[in-house]
């Protein structure tokens, strides 16, 4: 079958069209680690799945302040929304059966979003089992999508985009034992030709170089940004392009 596309004008937020994005979390916000990681990114995300005492608006700022890239939420709710961001991708967690992560958090935050004038990024988010319960599918009390399942995280993410999502996330979760599957990256990339998001669990070059030739565009790193600089360094060293 061949890729379905619906329309994306503009790429995201003038990006190009692949690359390494950076995720940080404002519960683990530390300057330096954040300062030394910058040179490495083409784009940054901020945000987790909760925040108990780090401050989403503080992670920002301090981002825009030191560097030119462009900066996207990643919210874990409807409430963590600031308008110095470039952008924000509006998840929807497609893969689970949750009407609150699918529609209920998103009329919650819709107002703002508008009085921001937010650009949003309909993303159609799925969960893939990585191994272990992860903060994100305790969190959203949601099954991720089975390891061994490519064809169905492949129907799931069809039907998103049939739906109208521009963007497709497959997430592992953060510290998760394994991360995305390079056969579901695959089957995902053979059936949808919108930007692939691809996060969770990559603690190694090997990894990192799998899911982009998979067919990732966008590598997005956590967890390993904040155990390993030199790690980070090799991952990016893996991009194809």
């Amino acid at each position: 079958m061949s890729a379905y596309s619906s329309s994306f004008p503009g790429g995201i937020a003038g990006l190009p069209k692949q690359g390494l994005a950076l995720l940080f979390d404002p519960d683990r916000f530390d300057p330096d680690r954040i300062l030394a990681l910058l040179p490495l990114a083409d784009l940054i995300l901020v945000g987790g799945s909760v925040l108990t005492h780090g401050s989403l608006q503080e992670c920002i700022g301090f981002i825009k302040t030191h560097s030119s890239l462009p900066v996207l939420i990643f919210p874990g709710n409807g409430m963590h929304l600031d308008g110095r961001a470039d952008g924000l991708l509006l998840l929807s967690l497609v893969s689970g059966r949750n009407p609150d992560l699918l529609i209920g958090q998103h009329v919650q935050a819709a107002p703002q979003l508008n009085a921001l004038s937010m650009r949003c990024f309909p993303t159609a988010y799925l969960l893939i089992d990585g191994g272990k319960t992860t903060t994100v599918s305790y969190i959203s009390n949601t099954t991720p999508i089975p390891h061994d399942k490519p064809e169905l995280a492949a129907a799931t993410a069809l039907a998103a985009v049939l739906l109208g999502m521009q963007v497709v996330y497959l997430d592992a979760g953060s510290g998760a034992d394994r991360p995305v599957p390079a056969d579901t990256i695959a089957a995902v990339r053979k059936i949808v030709s919108l930007p692939i998001f691809v996060g969770g669990g990559i603690r190694s070059a090997v990894a990192a170089a799998a899911a982009w030739k998979a067919g990732a565009d966008w590598l997005v790193v956590g967890t390993a940004g904040e155990q390993s600089l030199s790690l980070v360094e090799a991952i990016a060293q893996e991009k194809p392009f």
